[in-house]
Protein backbone atom coordinates (compact mmCIF):
# COMPACT_ATOMS: atom_id res chain seq x y z
CA UNK A 1 0.00 0.00 0.00
CA UNK A 2 1.11 3.38 -1.12
CA UNK A 3 2.10 5.64 1.76
CA UNK A 4 -0.41 8.50 2.71
CA UNK A 5 1.82 11.37 1.41
CA UNK A 6 2.12 8.70 -1.99
CA UNK A 7 2.96 11.42 -4.28
CA UNK A 8 4.55 9.97 -7.99
CA UNK A 9 7.83 11.50 -8.89
CA UNK A 10 8.78 12.17 -12.79
CA UNK A 11 10.54 8.36 -13.82
CA UNK A 12 8.85 6.74 -11.17
CA UNK A 13 8.48 2.97 -11.06
CA UNK A 14 6.41 0.55 -8.84
CA UNK A 15 8.61 -0.11 -5.42
CA UNK A 16 10.74 3.38 -6.02
CA UNK A 17 10.94 5.30 -2.64
CA UNK A 18 8.09 8.20 -2.59
CA UNK A 19 9.40 11.61 -2.18
CA UNK A 20 8.62 11.27 1.75
CA UNK A 21 10.59 8.16 2.21
CA UNK A 22 13.86 9.68 -0.22
CA UNK A 23 14.19 11.60 3.37
CA UNK A 24 14.78 8.88 5.30
CA UNK A 25 17.01 7.12 2.49
CA UNK A 26 18.88 10.41 3.04
CA UNK A 27 19.54 10.36 7.03
CA UNK A 28 20.23 6.31 7.03
CA UNK A 29 24.12 6.84 7.70
CA UNK A 30 23.34 10.37 10.11
CA UNK A 31 21.12 7.75 12.13
CA UNK A 32 23.03 4.85 12.09
CA UNK A 33 25.81 6.50 13.42
CA UNK A 34 23.61 7.58 16.37
CA UNK A 35 23.07 3.93 16.91
CA UNK A 36 19.40 3.17 15.31
CA UNK A 37 19.42 1.48 11.96
CA UNK A 38 16.37 1.96 9.26
CA UNK A 39 15.05 -1.27 7.24
CA UNK A 40 17.16 -2.33 4.16
CA UNK A 41 14.80 -0.07 1.88
CA UNK A 42 16.17 2.80 3.06
CA UNK A 43 19.50 1.63 2.65
CA UNK A 44 21.38 3.79 0.01
CA UNK A 45 23.67 1.31 -0.79
CA UNK A 46 21.34 -1.50 -1.26
CA UNK A 47 20.20 -3.24 -4.04
CA UNK A 48 16.16 -4.00 -4.38
CA UNK A 49 15.55 -7.52 -3.70
CA UNK A 50 12.99 -7.71 -7.07
CA UNK A 51 15.45 -6.04 -9.54
CA UNK A 52 17.75 -8.72 -8.06
CA UNK A 53 18.38 -11.81 -11.45
CA UNK A 54 17.74 -14.71 -9.33
CA UNK A 55 14.19 -12.94 -8.27
CA UNK A 56 13.25 -11.54 -11.98
CA UNK A 57 9.85 -13.54 -12.04
CA UNK A 58 8.72 -11.59 -8.84
CA UNK A 59 7.01 -8.27 -8.23
CA UNK A 60 8.21 -5.74 -5.38
CA UNK A 61 5.73 -6.84 -3.14
CA UNK A 62 6.54 -10.02 -2.63
CA UNK A 63 9.88 -8.64 -0.44
CA UNK A 64 10.34 -6.87 2.84
CA UNK A 65 12.49 -3.77 1.09
CA UNK A 66 9.17 -3.44 -0.98
CA UNK A 67 6.98 -2.10 1.62
CA UNK A 68 5.74 1.19 1.71
CA UNK A 69 6.31 3.22 4.87
CA UNK A 70 2.85 4.25 5.94
CA UNK A 71 3.26 7.74 7.76
CA UNK A 72 6.04 9.88 6.34
CA UNK A 73 7.16 11.48 9.35
CA UNK A 74 7.85 8.65 11.30
CA UNK A 75 9.62 4.91 10.68
CA UNK A 76 10.84 1.88 12.47
CA UNK A 77 14.25 1.84 13.42
CA UNK A 78 16.73 -0.93 15.35
CA UNK A 79 18.64 0.07 18.38
CA UNK A 80 22.35 -1.49 18.67
CA UNK A 81 20.85 -3.29 21.25
CA UNK A 82 18.60 -4.86 18.93
CA UNK A 83 15.42 -3.13 20.51
CA UNK A 84 13.00 -2.03 18.02
CA UNK A 85 11.88 1.27 18.14
CA UNK A 86 10.04 4.50 16.26
CA UNK A 87 11.86 7.72 14.79
CA UNK A 88 9.54 11.00 14.36
CA UNK A 89 10.96 14.03 12.74
CA UNK A 90 10.72 17.11 14.29
CA UNK A 91 11.09 20.43 13.34
CA UNK A 92 13.08 22.09 16.48
CA UNK A 93 12.00 25.26 16.05
CA UNK A 94 8.21 24.76 15.28
CA UNK A 95 7.88 21.41 17.69
CA UNK A 96 10.00 22.72 20.55
CA UNK A 97 7.55 22.54 23.24
CA UNK A 98 6.56 19.16 21.85
CA UNK A 99 10.00 18.09 22.72
CA UNK A 100 9.72 19.51 25.98
CA UNK A 101 6.43 18.41 27.25
CA UNK A 102 7.67 14.67 26.22
CA UNK A 103 10.93 14.96 27.90
CA UNK A 104 9.49 16.59 30.87
CA UNK A 105 7.16 13.25 30.90
CA UNK A 106 9.68 11.15 30.64
CA UNK A 107 12.02 12.02 32.88
CA UNK A 108 12.57 11.74 36.61
CA UNK A 109 9.67 10.75 39.06
CA UNK A 110 7.38 11.45 36.17
CA UNK A 111 8.90 8.42 34.30
CA UNK A 112 8.37 5.31 36.40
CA UNK A 113 5.03 7.25 37.77
CA UNK A 114 1.77 4.35 37.44
CA UNK A 115 -0.65 6.89 36.12
CA UNK A 116 1.63 8.62 33.65
CA UNK A 117 0.52 7.16 30.46
CA UNK A 118 2.89 10.00 27.72
CA UNK A 119 4.66 8.04 25.73
CA UNK A 120 8.19 7.58 26.61
CA UNK A 121 11.07 9.83 24.72
CA UNK A 122 13.49 7.17 25.18
CA UNK A 123 16.51 9.96 23.18
CA UNK A 124 16.21 13.28 21.31
CA UNK A 125 18.92 12.93 18.69
CA UNK A 126 20.26 16.67 17.28
CA UNK A 127 19.92 17.84 13.70
CA UNK A 128 22.44 17.18 11.83
CA UNK A 129 25.01 20.28 10.98
CA UNK A 130 22.97 22.74 8.85
CA UNK A 131 19.69 21.39 9.67
CA UNK A 132 16.49 22.05 11.76
CA UNK A 133 15.34 18.45 12.09
CA UNK A 134 15.68 16.29 15.26
CA UNK A 135 14.43 13.06 16.07
CA UNK A 136 12.50 11.66 18.76
CA UNK A 137 13.03 8.24 19.31
CA UNK A 138 10.69 6.12 20.54
CA UNK A 139 9.19 2.85 21.73
CA UNK A 140 7.81 0.75 18.87
CA UNK A 141 3.93 0.51 19.78
CA UNK A 142 0.93 -0.32 17.80
CA UNK A 143 -2.39 0.41 17.63
CA UNK A 144 -5.06 -0.05 20.54
CA UNK A 145 -6.77 -2.60 19.14
CA UNK A 146 -4.19 -5.09 17.46
CA UNK A 147 -4.46 -7.37 17.94
CA UNK A 148 -8.07 -7.63 18.48
CA UNK A 149 -9.61 -7.40 22.17
CA UNK A 150 -10.73 -10.71 23.46
CA UNK A 151 -12.82 -9.36 26.08
CA UNK A 152 -14.89 -6.31 27.81
CA UNK A 153 -12.91 -6.72 30.46
CA UNK A 154 -9.40 -5.75 28.39
CA UNK A 155 -11.65 -3.35 26.97
CA UNK A 156 -12.08 -1.76 30.62
CA UNK A 157 -8.60 -1.60 31.29
CA UNK A 158 -7.84 0.26 28.48
CA UNK A 159 -10.51 2.87 29.23
CA UNK A 160 -8.61 2.84 32.69
CA UNK A 161 -5.55 3.72 31.47
CA UNK A 162 -6.48 6.57 28.73
CA UNK A 163 -8.20 8.14 31.19
CA UNK A 164 -5.36 8.28 33.85
CA UNK A 165 -3.29 9.20 31.72
CA UNK A 166 -5.37 12.27 30.51
CA UNK A 167 -6.01 12.92 34.17
CA UNK A 168 -1.79 13.09 34.91
CA UNK A 169 -1.86 15.64 32.08
CA UNK A 170 -4.02 17.66 33.11
CA UNK A 171 -3.17 17.61 36.84
CA UNK A 172 0.43 18.83 35.97
CA UNK A 173 -1.60 21.73 33.98
CA UNK A 174 -1.15 20.44 30.46
CA UNK A 175 -3.55 19.28 28.02
CA UNK A 176 -2.58 16.78 25.31
CA UNK A 177 -4.85 19.16 22.83
CA UNK A 178 -5.33 16.29 20.02
CA UNK A 179 -7.35 12.78 21.82
CA UNK A 180 -8.73 10.91 19.39
CA UNK A 181 -8.28 7.61 18.53
CA UNK A 182 -5.42 7.27 16.28
CA UNK A 183 -3.08 8.82 19.20
CA UNK A 184 -3.49 6.33 21.39
CA UNK A 185 -1.41 3.53 21.20
CA UNK A 186 -0.42 -0.08 22.86
CA UNK A 187 2.26 -2.12 23.68
CA UNK A 188 1.23 -5.20 22.49
CA UNK A 189 4.38 -6.31 20.32
CA UNK A 190 4.63 -8.74 23.55
CA UNK A 191 1.74 -10.40 22.52
CA UNK A 192 3.03 -11.57 19.11
CA UNK A 193 5.65 -14.36 18.70
CA UNK A 194 7.67 -12.09 16.05
CA UNK A 195 6.82 -8.50 16.06
CA UNK A 196 4.67 -7.56 13.20
CA UNK A 197 5.86 -5.55 10.31
CA UNK A 198 5.58 -2.07 10.31
CA UNK A 199 3.94 -1.57 6.59
CA UNK A 200 2.25 -4.82 6.63
CA UNK A 201 0.77 -5.57 10.14
CA UNK A 202 -0.41 -9.06 8.78
CA UNK A 203 3.16 -9.81 8.14
CA UNK A 204 6.35 -10.99 10.14
CA UNK A 205 8.94 -8.42 10.75
CA UNK A 206 11.37 -10.48 9.01
CA UNK A 207 8.49 -10.79 6.24
CA UNK A 208 8.57 -14.93 6.64
CA UNK A 209 5.35 -15.68 7.24
CA UNK A 210 2.16 -14.18 9.10
CA UNK A 211 2.20 -12.88 12.43
CA UNK A 212 1.08 -15.09 15.43
CA UNK A 213 -0.34 -14.05 18.19
CA UNK A 214 1.17 -15.61 21.29
CA UNK A 215 -0.90 -14.21 24.38
CA UNK A 216 -3.85 -12.37 25.18
CA UNK A 217 -4.19 -8.70 27.13
CA UNK A 218 -5.82 -10.76 30.08
CA UNK A 219 -3.19 -13.04 30.62
CA UNK A 220 -0.33 -10.40 29.46
CA UNK A 221 -1.20 -6.93 30.40
CA UNK A 222 -0.39 -4.10 28.34
CA UNK A 223 0.34 -0.31 28.67
CA UNK A 224 -1.55 2.37 26.78
CA UNK A 225 0.00 5.68 25.48
CA UNK A 226 -0.98 8.97 24.52
CA UNK A 227 0.87 10.34 21.46
CA UNK A 228 1.75 13.06 20.15
CA UNK A 229 2.45 16.27 21.45
CA UNK A 230 2.54 18.61 18.74
CA UNK A 231 -0.89 20.88 19.86
CA UNK A 232 -0.34 19.91 23.90
CA UNK A 233 -0.24 23.17 26.30
CA UNK A 234 1.34 23.92 29.25
CA UNK A 235 -0.92 26.19 31.51
CA UNK A 236 0.41 27.37 34.76
CA UNK A 237 -1.84 28.23 37.70
CA UNK A 238 -1.66 32.08 37.26
CA UNK A 239 -2.57 31.96 34.09
CA UNK A 240 -6.13 30.53 34.55
CA UNK A 241 -9.14 31.25 33.57
CA UNK A 242 -7.69 28.47 30.66
CA UNK A 243 -8.54 29.75 27.26
CA UNK A 244 -7.36 28.67 23.88
CA UNK A 245 -8.39 29.81 20.65
CA UNK A 246 -10.57 26.77 18.29
CA UNK A 247 -10.40 25.29 16.28
CA UNK A 248 -7.34 22.72 16.84
CA UNK A 249 -6.95 19.30 16.51
CA UNK A 250 -8.06 16.18 14.60
CA UNK A 251 -11.56 15.42 16.36
CA UNK A 252 -13.65 17.79 14.29
CA UNK A 253 -16.84 17.45 16.25
CA UNK A 254 -15.93 19.41 19.10
CA UNK A 255 -19.49 21.65 20.12
CA UNK A 256 -17.69 24.88 20.93
CA UNK A 257 -16.06 25.04 17.96
CA UNK A 258 -18.83 25.24 15.87
CA UNK A 259 -20.07 28.67 17.80
CA UNK A 260 -20.48 31.79 15.77
CA UNK A 261 -17.41 33.59 15.29
CA UNK A 262 -16.14 31.25 18.02
CA UNK A 263 -14.69 32.86 21.42
CA UNK A 264 -11.75 31.48 22.95
CA UNK A 265 -12.55 28.30 25.26
CA UNK A 266 -11.38 25.89 27.90
CA UNK A 267 -9.21 23.34 26.48
CA UNK A 268 -8.86 20.80 29.41
CA UNK A 269 -13.03 20.32 28.54
CA UNK A 270 -12.09 19.93 24.62
CA UNK A 271 -9.59 17.15 26.13
CA UNK A 272 -12.67 15.54 28.09
CA UNK A 273 -14.65 15.51 24.81
CA UNK A 274 -12.25 14.36 22.43
CA UNK A 275 -11.08 11.48 24.41
CA UNK A 276 -14.99 10.48 25.44
CA UNK A 277 -15.97 11.38 21.68
CA UNK A 278 -13.48 8.69 20.41
CA UNK A 279 -14.79 6.13 23.22
CA UNK A 280 -18.33 7.09 21.61
CA UNK A 281 -17.43 6.38 18.32
CA UNK A 282 -15.57 3.22 18.93
CA UNK A 283 -17.42 1.34 21.12
CA UNK A 284 -21.08 2.85 21.44
CA UNK A 285 -22.28 4.58 18.34
CA UNK A 286 -19.63 3.44 15.77
CA UNK A 287 -18.61 5.54 12.58
CA UNK A 288 -20.75 5.18 9.64
CA UNK A 289 -18.88 2.83 7.41
CA UNK A 290 -15.34 3.10 9.46
CA UNK A 291 -16.66 1.44 12.71
CA UNK A 292 -19.57 -0.87 13.79
CA UNK A 293 -21.09 -0.32 17.74
CA UNK A 294 -19.99 -2.79 20.02
CA UNK A 295 -21.77 -4.92 22.16
CA UNK A 296 -22.35 -4.89 26.04
CA UNK A 297 -20.83 -1.13 26.18
CA UNK A 298 -23.49 0.57 27.18
CA UNK A 299 -21.99 0.47 30.85
CA UNK A 300 -20.30 3.59 29.38
CA UNK A 301 -23.09 5.56 27.86
CA UNK A 302 -23.92 8.08 31.12
CA UNK A 303 -20.29 8.96 30.98
CA UNK A 304 -19.78 9.31 28.40
CA UNK A 305 -22.76 11.50 27.51
CA UNK A 306 -21.67 13.69 30.32
CA UNK A 307 -17.86 14.02 28.81
CA UNK A 308 -19.63 14.64 25.28
CA UNK A 309 -21.79 16.98 26.55
CA UNK A 310 -22.22 20.14 24.38
CA UNK A 311 -21.88 22.92 27.29
CA UNK A 312 -18.60 22.26 28.34
CA UNK A 313 -18.71 24.02 31.78
CA UNK A 314 -20.96 20.93 32.67
CA UNK A 315 -18.40 18.43 31.42
CA UNK A 316 -16.64 16.85 34.48
CA UNK A 317 -12.75 17.13 35.05
CA UNK A 318 -10.79 14.03 33.97
CA UNK A 319 -10.60 13.74 37.69
CA UNK A 320 -14.26 13.51 37.99
CA UNK A 321 -14.38 10.83 35.31
CA UNK A 322 -11.74 8.68 36.34
CA UNK A 323 -13.88 8.35 40.11
CA UNK A 324 -17.04 7.75 38.33
CA UNK A 325 -15.22 5.43 36.06
CA UNK A 326 -14.27 3.14 39.06
CA UNK A 327 -17.41 2.92 40.54
CA UNK A 328 -19.52 2.30 36.83
CA UNK A 329 -16.77 -0.73 36.64
CA UNK A 330 -16.90 -1.92 40.31
CA UNK A 331 -21.42 -2.77 39.09
CA UNK A 332 -20.12 -5.13 35.96
CA UNK A 333 -20.00 -8.66 37.23
CA UNK A 334 -17.38 -11.33 35.93
CA UNK A 335 -19.35 -13.08 33.24
CA UNK A 336 -19.60 -9.50 31.70
CA UNK A 337 -16.68 -8.71 31.45
CA UNK A 338 -15.14 -11.94 30.15
CA UNK A 339 -17.93 -11.76 27.57
CA UNK A 340 -16.29 -11.74 24.07
CA UNK A 341 -16.09 -8.10 22.40
CA UNK A 342 -18.46 -8.09 19.49
CA UNK A 343 -20.15 -5.81 17.01
CA UNK A 344 -23.58 -4.68 17.04
CA UNK A 345 -25.00 -7.67 14.62
CA UNK A 346 -22.34 -10.19 14.96
CA UNK A 347 -22.49 -13.53 17.29
CA UNK A 348 -19.24 -16.07 17.56
CA UNK A 349 -19.80 -19.20 15.50
CA UNK A 350 -20.33 -22.49 18.45
CA UNK A 351 -16.73 -23.41 18.33
CA UNK A 352 -15.24 -19.85 18.56
CA UNK A 353 -17.82 -19.33 21.77
CA UNK A 354 -16.74 -22.95 23.42
CA UNK A 355 -12.99 -21.99 22.38
CA UNK A 356 -13.50 -18.63 23.90
CA UNK A 357 -15.30 -19.38 27.31
CA UNK A 358 -13.01 -22.28 28.17
CA UNK A 359 -10.23 -19.79 27.86
CA UNK A 360 -12.08 -17.72 30.24
CA UNK A 361 -13.54 -19.89 32.70
CA UNK A 362 -9.42 -21.64 33.13
CA UNK A 363 -8.33 -18.02 33.42
CA UNK A 364 -11.17 -17.37 36.23
CA UNK A 365 -9.81 -20.81 37.46
CA UNK A 366 -6.29 -20.04 37.70
CA UNK A 367 -6.91 -16.92 39.37
CA UNK A 368 -6.59 -14.42 36.55
CA UNK A 369 -8.71 -11.75 37.05
CA UNK A 370 -11.18 -10.54 34.11
CA UNK A 371 -9.62 -6.64 34.21
CA UNK A 372 -6.12 -7.03 33.50
CA UNK A 373 -3.87 -5.03 35.85
CA UNK A 374 -6.60 -5.29 38.09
Amino acid sequence: MPPRDFRLQEGFKPGDLSLREIFWRDHYKFLKKHGYTLRDRYNPDRVPSWKKQKNASKSFGDFEDGQYSQYGQILDATRTDGTLVVLKDVSIDASEHEIQIGKYFSSGAFATHPKNHCVPFLEVIDPPEGSQIAFIVMPYLLETNYPSFQTIGEVVDYFRQIFQGLQFMHENNIIHGDCKSDNIMAGTVSLFNVPPHPAQRFMRLDYRGRVSVSSSRTKKPVKYYLIDFGLSKVYRPEDAPYLRQPPWGGDKTVPEFFFPNAPPCDPFAVDVYCIGNSIREDYLDGQEILEKPKKGFEFMRELVNDMTNSDPKKRPSMTDVVSRFEDVIKRLDDKQLRSPVLNIDEDLPIFRRIKHWTTQWTYRIRGIPAIPNA
